[in-house]
């Protein structure tokens, strides 16, 4: 595989991770991808290859509860994200989670998921 675009390396990192990564039923996967504008979050069951649960900045709910200056492409709309997901996961009985970032870097708007999911409850 040849790295020419940004893409190519993302996939390749994504790979790499996801040869070490897999959700269980006790322990699903926690997948994250962003784009420009917006931030999406999947909890997946790799056995069954089921989605638990998912959250994006898309959903109506969650962008009432965004609040003043916080959107999908930033790093207080992650935040929002993180702890809805949170909560769907604690609703549905499911504490702990393997994290997987997607082949990007572990800041900004990656971490700031990660830092409010923990900081709501969830465990990896």
């Amino acid at each position: 595989m040849r790295i020419k675009t940004k893409e190519d390396r993302r996939d390749r990192i994504k790979l790499r991770l996801r040869k070490r990564i897999t959700g269980t039923p006790e322990r699903p996967r926690l997948s994250v991808y962003r784009s420009m504008a917006h931030i999406y979050v999947q909890v997946i069951d790799d056995r069954a290859g089921t989605t638990i649960a998912s959250v994006s900045s898309l959903e109506p709910t969650i962008k009432a509860a965004l609040g003043d200056g916080a959107k999908g492409g930033n790093s207080k709309g992650a935040e929002a994200i993180g702890k809805a997901i949170a909560e769907r996961l604690k609703a549905k009985g499911i504490t702990k989670v393997v994290f997987d970032r997607n082949g990007f870097l572990y800041h900004g708007r990656i971490k700031a998921v990660a830092d409010a999911a923990r900081s709501a409850g969830l465990e990896f």
